[in-house]
């Protein structure tokens, strides 16, 4: 019995918020679900919080808000104060090191429009995908966020295929209504 289900969300630490915030909803349509740690809240830090999370000394949690998108996982920011922050600068660092957006096919050039319009900058022009991603009409694209972390929007209109050694099949999420 497989009793994983899925993704449920994706952590992202963010230097503010509500900048975070505001291009999730005006470029890809984010909703905020809950703030379960407000900046008028107590800090969450301290002995105990820096053991559980594996904070450094001093460090502490000043805004914690989840966001959905669409159906597919949910994106959980993190906002600290007296951390000693680095950052993620490309695809090739150590780590997690983007998220990626699946759009509609029709809807491709809108959406990045409104991810640009939210502060956005796009690495190169919308491109064909890779093996296994590139039938027809797929398209990707990586985009700077206003504080620095990829995301990537992507289209497969006509689906993967794969490998005869393939496993399983991957996940794309469904339309939706909202």
């Amino acid at each position: 019995m497989n009793v994983n289900r899925g993704i449920n969300h994706i952590g992202l630490t963010v230097p503010d918020m509500e900048v975070a915030t505001d291009f999730f909803k005006k470029g890809l349509n984010g909703k905020i679900a809950y703030d379960s740690q407000k900046k008028t809240d107590e800090p969450r830090g301290g002995d105990y919080v820096e053991h559980i999370l594996g904070l450094e000394k001093g460090a502490s949690i000043i805004h914690k808000r989840m966001m959905v998108f669409g159906n597919g996982p949910n994106i959980e920011m993190f906002e600290f104060k007296d951390a000693h922050q680095g950052q993620s600068q490309a695809l090739q660092d150590i780590g997690y090191t983007h998220i990626s957006f699946y759009v509609e096919a029709e809807a491709f050039e809108r959406v990045l429009e409104q991810v640009k319009e939210a502060g956005g900058e796009p690495i190169s022009e919308p491109h064909s995908n890779t093996k296994y991603e590139d039938t027809e009409g797929n398209k990707t694209v990586y985009v700077k966020s206003p504080w620095g972390s990829l995301i990537e929007l992507q289209t497969i209109p006509h689906g993967y295929y794969y490998p005869n050694d393939s496993e399983a099949s991957v996940f794309i999420p469904t339309s939706f209504n909202d």
